[in-house]
């Protein structure tokens, strides 16, 4: 199916061809065109447009537009790429997974998805022999991809760091005997970091993620010890610490907007102002609580995004640049044509793995006795329902084949989807509707960078 998407965004005409993934930023002109252009005869465009444009500029625009498209930059065909995932050395190879070190938190967050850490059943925290069984299972069932990557996460993970280290450490010994590559990482509240944690963790892991959603009484009116005091204070000195310290690797704060700080931009450049320039703030996913988000809330939601453009691009002429993780997207190679296709992989090349060492599509899942697996301490994994998330890929959800945006949302979060429609291949659309806004600012944002470069 020939697409191109037309759209408006910070002062910019911008268009995408889909299926190339041109991004062209054009004039007025053009713009008006392309109204018709597709499917109205180049000569019936220009009576159509003479009142408005002299007949030889739009004969030339149109010209501009017919060599583009001959060089399959605008409505080209679809690559066909429905048949990328039915050879078998695309299916059941695994190369991320993230590691439940513990079932337990030390925190109280009300928007918890996994229950204030227990996932609904027992507090308990991994054995340092099931992590090391994980990272066998990996190893094995990794293929012949040499980079993997294992995601330290909870609950709380820092209430395990004993065993965190242990398995590290098996990790480095299991990449001299198996060729491979671990890419560690660790998801942290902060609360139990201390001298001895910063320092391990700006030494061992590749990524950190902070959790904290931003001003202090935003961020303490969800985000709580169990005693049900508010967190900013305790881990806003522990986090520059950490980030102080880090010089090298990757990091970001990792924030949550729910329905109380709808104007969340305000969170992000609070989190900027603190010193910090990886941030991610995300929409809450939440079903039936009053803090979650409507379709009533788009408009307002997406005024922020608007202005956290102003303050990227304001921020970075100043010389003073961040990150905001959505806004993030790489034009010159962009994602692998699986990461196109099916995201982030959860089900298929990505697994979340329990204290108990049972096998999950991803942490979201973890608890619905409908997901599990496998188990690592047997070495087994149920390779139909890894085809299955395989299967569940953009070509095979008929909202996202026809989809301006499907190559670079990759079709959303299965999940999320699960939990809102109780189906993983029918994409939750609220998340739809943010995400393509996300993206559309992010592409003005290069071509007005682009633009001021020249």
């Amino acid at each position: 199916m020939q697409q191109i998407h037309r759209f408006y965004q910070s002062g910019i005409y911008m268009v995408i061809d889909v299926n190339s993934g041109a991004v062209h930023s054009v004039d007025r002109l053009t713009w008006d065109i392309l109204e018709y252009y597709g499917t109205t005869d180049n000569a019936q465009i220009v009576d159509k447009l003479a009142y408005k444009y002299e007949k030889s500029d739009i004969a030339e625009a149109l010209s501009e537009l017919d060599q583009l498209r001959a060089d399959g930059m605008l409505y080209s065909d679809d690559k066909d790429y429905d048949t990328f995932f039915q050879s078998d050395d695309r299916l059941h190879v695994v190369k991320a997974m993230c590691l439940h070190l513990s079932h337990d938190c030390n925190m109280r967050c009300s928007y918890c998805f996994a229950s204030t850490g227990d996932f609904g059943g027992q507090r308990t925290l991994m054995t340092a022999d099931t992590g090391r069984a994980a990272l066998d299972f990996l190893v094995r069932h990794s293929g012949s991809r040499r980079h993997l990557e294992v995601d330290f996460f909870g609950g709380e993970p820092l209430m395990n760091f004993d065993a965190m280290k242990d398995i590290v450490e098996y990790g480095r010994r299991l990449e001299q005997s198996s060729g491979k590559h671990i890419r560690f990482t660790v998801t942290t509240n902060g609360i139990a970091l201390d001298q001895e944690k910063i320092k391990y963790i700006n030494d061992n892991m590749d990524n950190v993620v902070l959790s904290m959603d931003g001003r202090p009484a935003i961020n303490d009116a969800m985000r709580k010890t169990i005693n049900g005091k508010g967190t900013y204070d305790i881990i806003m000195p522990k986090f520059k610490s950490l980030v102080d310290n880090r010089k090298h690797g990757d990091y970001y704060i990792r924030g949550t907007f729910t329905k109380r700080n709808l104007d969340f931009a305000e969170d992000v450049m609070h989190i900027v102002d603190k010193g910090f320039d990886q941030v991610s703030v995300e929409p809450v996913v939440a079903k039936d609580q009053p803090y979650g988000l409507t379709q009533d809330d788009l408009p307002y939601i997406f005024e922020q995004y608007d202005r956290l453009v102003d303050e990227y691009l304001d921020r970075i002429r100043q010389g003073k640049p961040f990150n905001f993780f959505h806004f993030m997207i790489d034009l010159e190679q962009g994602p692998c044509v699986a990461k196109r296709l099916l995201g982030c992989g959860a089900g298929s090349e990505y697994i979340a793995v329990t204290p108990a060492g049972d096998i999950y599509p991803c942490h979201q899942f973890v608890g619905n006795a409908d997901f599990i697996m496998g188990n690592v301490m047997e070495d087994t994994i149920n390779t139909d329902m890894q085809q299955r998330f395989a299967q569940c890929n953009i070509y095979n959800k008929p909202e996202c084949r026809k989809c301006w945006a499907r190559f670079y949302c990759s079709g959303g979060c299965a999940a999320n989807a699960y939990m809102f429609n109780g189906d993983i291949g029918q994409p939750y659309e609220l998340y739809c509707a943010m995400e393509k806004k996300r993206i559309e600012c992010a592409l003005a944002i290069k071509a007005i960078l682009n633009r001021d470069r020249h």
